[in-house]
């Protein structure tokens, strides 16, 4: 178990555990000198059970209440010393509130310095201490008067100490190890040594960790847990460990860096948590409130957006946003405390819920509903919760690292599935996967209603009209799986439903009729759309659309811009260069201009368009025809047949279902 000191300066609480334990607390000149603690200290005493117990004595100054912070976040009991000269004062309000919002629920009172006052004090400050106690977690606190001067009452605390070890809940030791570290320094012959108190798992000799937020790599040379040598250690033991690394030194250590299994290497600087603000407040607390954020033993400043409403009234909670100005580690349940800008009062605390928090859209009812489903302790229940409001599915590495819970360890929903993307693998619940697929399909059939002379979207396009909160890779599975059912059919990049079948307007219909026969008699050297257009007396734009969507239906080819091929005009091009390659091995510019009979610019115009979809490889002076190419295969009478009216029969096609 470990005890934490609490209480305003010179209140004694470090000559108390020095009654205690036998053990001096101030080892430091400054402290000597001054009188007064200045920074953390520790000790281990066995309190007659034949264990050892650590202490952390916090200082009590206000002007120290950050390194009484940093010490605070591992402590399974809190030992709240009240002078009883000078009864409750500012300070012992301050770390009793602290100690409330690290979610400490273990405390025994000691009325101190009883050896100063007569016995009606005693009485009237047991009162004081009452009041301050009756609406808070520490109400049944017992309350023991003691003095470290004349031990009167030490023993009686000593056992009341050691009767609560056998009530205060032991830390789980499952999960990865992580330790924030609150001590940092170097031993001659030995190296870097830091110390803390394990948060979770354990940890032994020879042991692989990373140093975070850096990620630095380090090995467990050395440790001792509990104050003593030991092989290894766990979850809720005061632990001292020899680190050594690649060119490591006592500067790359600092208080507030955590010692992480690599598993939990995720530094982030967006939290969402439940935050309390204390009930003392004078004032309420504003959106976007700069504040210094306690968690573990660090020390960060940064902003609090609220997630519902733009204030906070004293006493009330609420879910809000931590917007840090540096990085830290957490995991979901763990307590931090918050202080003003200027560090000199606390204001409240809160609890993690999520440490990957969204940049957007965190005040949706979806992203509020997951936070309400993350108050709760039981990771089954919380993720029942997730997955019933996550539109991207759960990353089952993120949600390791936010619960600490390895994942074999699990055990999901009867009704969750696993979906393979191309960032991994996401977690979904089958009705909202199977939702998803549905608004696939209604999308694809909306645009069909509203575009019926479009043979379909492609992919981004689909996933922008059907499903545009949808993240990419997830998109694309979910449309790959409705491809591989035949839900959706493919023809080239365009997308549609299998009996979709394209259907021109009647304007179109008409200017169609109207353009083909120009394009068929302009054989290798069709008009431009300009041309047509002013042949025609007709729209530039509204030509340039439908010859552009009779490209898109397979029926014409865009060789250059506003200039277009009739599919079997394309054809009998393909056929000619395969006739040059058979007679001359290949096929060079000039003797496939003189085999077309048009200009060089245009013949090129024509070979560079045959590069790019796959027909030819360029090479130097000359093409060759790429045998897999479908045109290679294909015969010069397989084109599109042409009945009397000139125009093609197969624009009309119905949109063929994809390939299996």
């Amino acid at each position: 178990m470990i005890i934490g000191t609490g209480g305003h300066i010179d209140h004694g609480k470090t000559a108390l555990l020095q009654a205690l334990t036998g053990i001096a607390g101030d080892k430091r000149p400054a402290e000597r000198e001054r009188g007064i603690t200045i920074d953390l200290g520790y000790l281990y005493a066995d309190l007659g059970d034949g264990q050892l117990c650590g202490f952390i004595d916090v200082p009590g100054h206000e002007r120290f209440v950050h390194n009484m912070l940093a010490g605070s976040s591992g402590i399974d009991l809190l030992l709240l010393v009240v002078a009883a000269d000078d009864g409750v004062m500012p300070q012992t309000r301050e770390h009793l509130a602290i100690a409330g919002q690290l979610g400490i629920r273990r405390a025994l009172v000691a009325l101190n310095k009883i050896d100063r006052v007569e016995p009606e004090r005693i009485v009237n400050v047991q009162r004081q201490i009452r009041e301050l106690l009756a609406d808070g977690p520490f109400s049944a606190a017992p309350i023991m008067p003691v003095s470290s001067i004349t031990a009167s009452g030490i023993e009686e605390l000593r056992s009341a100490l050691l009767n609560a070890t056998n009530e205060v809940q032991s830390r789980s030791n499952s999960g990865y190890f992580r330790l924030p570290i609150d001590r940092a320094f170097s031993v001659a012959g030995a190296g870097v040594v830091v110390t803390g108190t394990a948060f979770a798992g354990r940890v032994q000799v020879g042991d692989e960790l990373l140093l975070s937020p850096s990620g630095r790599r380090v090995r467990v040379r050395g440790l001792h847990a509990q104050n003593q040598p030991a092989e290894q250690a766990k979850a809720g033991q005061r632990v001292a460990l020899n680190i050594t690394g690649e060119r490591l030194a006592l500067e790359h250590v600092r208080r507030g860096d955590w010692l992480l299994t690599a598993e939990l290497h995720a530094p982030t600087t967006r939290l969402d948590i439940q935050l309390q603000l204390l009930p003392g407040e004078t004032r309420e607390f504003s959106h976007w409130t700069p504040v210094h954020v306690h968690l573990g033993a660090q020390d960060v400043t940064g902003r609090v957006a609220l997630l519902e409403g733009s204030n906070l009234q004293p006493g009330q909670q609420g879910f809000a946003q931590l917007l840090l100005n540096a990085p830290v580690h957490a995991v979901h349940g763990d307590r931090l405390v918050l202080r003003d800008q200027t560090a000199q009062r606390t204001l409240g605390g809160g609890r993690v819920l999520d440490p990957f928090a969204p940049a957007r859209n965190r005040r949706l009812p979806a992203r509020l509903a997951q936070l309400q489903g993350l108050q709760t302790d039981v990771f089954e229940q919380a993720l029942q919760s997730l997955l019933e409001n996550a539109q991207n599915g759960l990353d089952p590495a993120l949600l390791e690292r936010q619960f600490n819970r390895p994942r074999a360890s699990w055990q999901l929903p009867a009704d969750t599935v696993e979906i393979s993307t191309r960032l991994g693998p996401r977690l979904f619940t089958q009705s909202h996967w199977q939702a998803l697929a549905a608004r696939l399909l209604a999308g694809l059939e909306r645009f069909h209603q509203q575009s019926p002379d479009e043979l379909g979207p492609d992919r981004d396009r689909l996933r922008r009209f059907a499903l545009a909160d949808l993240e990419r890779p997830i998109f694309i599975t979910l449309l790959e799986q409705a491809l591989a059912s035949g839900n959706v059919g493919s023809s080239g990049p365009w997308l549609h439903l299998p009996d979709h079948s394209v259907q021109l307007g009647a304007e179109d219909e008409a200017l169609r009729d109207r353009i083909w026969p120009l394009l068929l008699n302009g054989n290798f050297d069709p008009p431009w759309v300009r041309d047509i257009a002013g042949n025609l007396q007709t729209d530039e734009a509204a030509t340039r659309l439908l010859l552009r969507k009779l490209a898109r239906l397979g029926a014409l080819h865009q060789v250059v811009k506003d200039l277009f091929y009739p599919e079997q005009t394309i054809r009998q091009l393909a056929a000619i260069g395969v006739g040059l390659q058979q007679q001359h091995g290949s096929i060079k510019p000039a003797v496939w201009r003189d085999s077309l009979g048009i200009g060089r610019k245009r013949s090129i115009q024509i070979l560079e368009y045959f590069d790019r979809i796959g027909f030819t490889r360029r090479l130097v002076g000359e093409r060759k025809v790429r045998e897999e190419s479908a045109l290679a295969n294909s015969k010069p009478s397989e084109p599109t047949t042409q009945p009397e009216d000139g125009t093609p029969q197969d624009f009309r096609h119905e949109a063929k279902p994809a390939k299996q």
